[in-house]
This record gives structure tokens, sequence and C-alpha cells, in this order.
């Protein structure tokens, strides 16, 4: 399991993280379990781990899920929820 804590870690959260397309390419695996700070948000989450893998997409290129559904990058995480970063799918 992965730590993205910084400052207080007394109030943190587990949570899955699922990569697909580039970011499972740039990440090296599909699947990471990670703590962070209860107050974290998507937006701050991202960009951790952007910085972490060197994830080439900035986040207004993608599309954020929380537990199977769509969510908006303000919307709250809690502890045990799954996310996905969602990259921009071609198709016709």
């Amino acid at each position: 399991m992965s730590t993205l804590i910084d400052g207080n870690t007394d109030a943190t959260m587990d949570i899955t993280v699922l990569y697909f397309a580039s970011l499972a390419d740039e990440a090296n695996c599909h699947e990471e379990k990670i703590t962070v700070q209860q107050s974290t948000s998507l937006t701050e989450l991202y960009e951790k781990l952007r910085q972490k893998h060197r994830f080439s997409r900035s986040q207004s290129e993608l599309r954020v899920a929380v537990n199977d559904y769509f969510a908006k990058w303000a919307d709250e995480i809690y502890d045990g929820d799954s996310v996905v970063f969602i990259t921009p799918v071609a198709g016709g």
C-alpha cells in the first residue's frame, strides 16, 4: 500500500485507484491501494499521483469516477472508495 500523506497523519483514509490505458502504462500498474488524508480532494489526489507517476495528462484532459459512477472533480471521497481516472476514448 502506498502512502500519499503530507502533514498530519491522524485522519487518514484508504482508497483504491484503478488505472487504464496510458495512465496504467505510465503508473506501471492497473491498481494501487493508497492512504491519504481524509481531507484530500480528487484534484489533490490526481496531482499527487501525477507527480508520483509522472503522468503526461493534465487533469483537464480526464474524467473521474468514484465507486463506478462518473463524478465531478469537486466531489468528496471517503475511506474505502474506488477512484478511476479516465482518459479520452477515440471512437466513431
